[in-house]
């Protein structure tokens, strides 16, 4: 019943998600100072845009990529805006922008830095699932092989549990970009001469050891849930199935939020996995359009090949845009559980 609700869904097209993520994607393309059509109206993104087309990433690595710099720059806009009506006097949003602007170089390869890891952290098939697949952390790896020789869990199971194990290991990649980033901030720090310069990179610093201290609680808090699925197995009345969407719902229930306003939430991540999972499923296509097309150029049709690329294309460009509404979703959900949580601690 599930797959026939994603099916119907996805028959509908892209048009049934025009809701209140859609207004700035339906916006004309911003234009440079020449005249000729961008991406993005801020010019460092369309950099990074530019050049992850000559690095050649995969297909759905660029709609990745594509969506996660729209949040960027949706976020920097608001920021100017904010800066205009006088807020952020003490830098504290811009610094964080900084910071994640840095995680997305790192997260695509460039940041300079040669990166060992692969570039697909998530694998687009669940079936796919190779025996000497890794986690790239011991206690990951030790706990999959345990769980896979368990007998505890059904095919199903192993596959949902496999998701869970990669957003876990995505999760530990973030918060190493971050544990790099102000390992280097801390080197600039200690370099200033400047006391009134030093007193903001101070600020600066305690905020990244704060949100530092906020990542590896999560991981922490992942990696036991982790450990007690592994040993017990899904429960019958397991409320979610994707992992971004279960995170979401484990930090929600650790807040002060009533039995009516997490009644409510449930049923907002439940739409709110409809979308991640449709969205995964247009990934999965985009890939198989890619490489239908490169078939298609090897045997040299100049008409096959147009019809090919252009249904590529507009797969592509629904990949990205889904990919940002998702993603916008999941920010407003994160913001919110967040603010929820403050709250708890402040009483």
């Amino acid at each position: 019943m599930r797959l026939q609700c994603l099916f119907a869904a996805l028959c509908l097209g892209v048009g049934v998600m025009a809701g209140k993520y859609s207004r700035e994607l339906n916006e004309p393309k911003p234009n440079d100072k020449d005249g000729q059509a961008v991406e993005f109206r801020i010019a460092k993104l369309n950099q990074v845009w530019e050049k992850a087309q000559r690095m050649q990433l995969s297909p759905v690595r660029q709609a990745e990529l594509h969506s996660d710099l729209k949040i960027q720059e949706k976020d920097e806009l608001q920021w100017k805006k904010m800066k205009v009506e006088g807020f952020d006097e003490n830098g504290e949003k811009e610094a964080q922008l900084r910071r994640n602007f840095h995680v997305i170089l790192a997260k695509y390869g460039m940041d300079g830095k040669r990166d060992t890891r692969p570039l697909e952290s998530n694998s687009l098939k669940d079936h796919d699932i190779k025996e000497e697949d890794a986690f790239e952390d011991p206690r990951l790896d030790k706990l999959w092989n345990k769980a896979k020789i368990s007998g505890k869990f059904s095919d199903e199971e192993l596959l949902n549990l496999k998701r869970e194990f990669q957003h876990h290991k995505d999760k530990i990649h973030e918060y190493n970009i971050l544990m790099d980033t102000v390992s280097r901030t801390e080197e600039i720090h200690k370099n200033v001469i400047s006391p009134l310069e030093g007193d903001t990179k101070e600020h600066v610093l305690q905020q990244k050891h704060t949100e530092l201290k906020h990542k590896m609680r999560d991981l922490n808090q992942g990696f036991e849930r982790l450990r007690k699925l592994s040993h017990e197995g899904f429960s019958e009345d397991s409320e979610f199935r994707e992992p971004r969407v279960i995170e979401l719902w484990e930090a929600a229930k650790r807040t002060n939020l009533s039995n009516d306003e997490l009644e409510s939430l449930k049923e907002e991540l439940r739409h709110f996995e409809t979308k991640v999972e449709k969205h995964s499923h247009y990934k999965e296509q985009l890939e198989l359009s890619h490489q239908k097309l490169q078939h298609v150029e090897a045997l040299g049709d100049k008409e096959h090949i147009k019809r090919n690329k252009e249904k590529y294309d507009t797969l592509a460009e629904k990949t990205r845009e889904m990919g940002y509404k998702m993603k916008k979703h999941m920010q407003d959900l994160s913001n919110k559980i967040s603010r929820q949580g403050l709250q708890h601690n402040e009483l």
